[in-house]
């Protein structure tokens, strides 16, 4: 890799890394918007948001959106309706740490996907990765005899949903960013106004959508709203055009390090030593997960990542 390259991957990482750092405390803000309006409300104000803004800011970009473009981001933002009903929801009915960490799965499902739909076969290292990460799962989720902890178990099995489905939004993505005609930054722009409209509309149906109430809700909404949605989700499809698959996933298995420390910080919420050695056994098990695909040169729009 020369120098040129080197810079531009280690800036896109860095960018990456400063995403997961917000993504990491959009848990805590998401639990506090909650407290005032209802999910799908604020994840329309959250994508609307965004998509105005980011319309208004590049107009003239986003004003030639080709047809390719244009259904992959119908295609992303369906799976992120799904990614933020499990993410949002699952908030309500279990712990922030654990929130953040079972949504962090997706770096395991993604790579279990590719082998069942794109037929990409994986070898033991995953098998072991998938283990490791069970048995993480049961010591963050399950009381000290292991037996269920009912408490949790909606809101775990929603941030797991949210997990599945974010995997299935990156394979969307990949394939998307792969074609010549699509362009990244509109991508990024359109699926954000496609997820605010789903979710407007499930509000209108299921919901009384009402405005923040208080000046906190108000900050974290739109916090929410610039930087952990709009910023984001236009930012992440650019870096990856510069980074590698494998740097993406290392980087990202940092969001439940930052999700912890926040609710640590702010909330004083403290596991239990077995929750923390379950959360530390999922993330090596996604750090094993990259390692092998680190080890297995990959050719991606005619370039080699390793």
């Amino acid at each position: 890799m020369n120098n040129l390259n080197y810079r531009k991957q280690l800036t896109a990482d860095l960018m990456l890394l400063t995403l997961t750092f917000g993504w990491g405390i959009s848990y805590l803000l998401s639990d506090l918007a909650l407290s005032e309006m209802g999910v799908f409300t604020l994840n329309a104000y959250r994508f609307l948001g965004a998509f105005l803004v980011a319309v208004i800011l590049s107009w003239k970009k986003v004003k030639t959106i080709n047809k390719s473009t244009f259904k992959y981001s119908i295609l992303v933002g369906v799976a992120l309706v799904f990614v933020y009903i499990g993410a949002t929801f699952g908030l309500k009915y279990t712990t922030i740490s654990n929130a953040g960490f079972l949504c962090a799965m997706t770096v395991l499902f993604t790579p279990l996907f590719s082998r069942i739909f794109l037929k990409k076969k994986q070898e033991s290292k995953v098998i072991v990765a998938v283990t490791v990460s069970i048995i993480g799962i049961a010591l963050l989720t399950l009381k000290e005899d292991f037996s269920l902890n009912m408490a949790n178990l909606k809101g775990d099995l929603l941030c797991l949903m949210c997990g599945f489905f974010y995997a299935i939004d990156l394979l969307i993505t990949e394939k998307a960013v792969a074609e010549e005609e699509v362009d990244a930054y509109n991508l990024g722009v359109f699926q954000l106004g496609v997820t605010g409209v789903l979710n407007f509309i499930l509000a209108l149906i299921l919901e009384v959508p009402v405005l923040p109430q208080t000046s906190n809700v108000w900050g974290a909404v739109l916090f929410l709203m610039i930087f952990c949605t709009g910023i984001a989700f236009i930012v992440q499809p650019i870096a990856q055009q510069y980074t590698t698959a494998a740097h993406t996933g290392v980087i990202f298995t940092l969001e439940p390090v930052f999700n912890v420390i926040a609710a640590y910080f702010f909330l004083n919420e403290v596991l239990t030593t077995r929750a923390y050695i379950g959360g530390a056994l999922m993330v090596v098990s996604i750090l094993i997960m990259e390692v092998e695909i680190t080890r297995k040169p990959k050719t991606d729009g005619g370039q080699i990542s390793a």
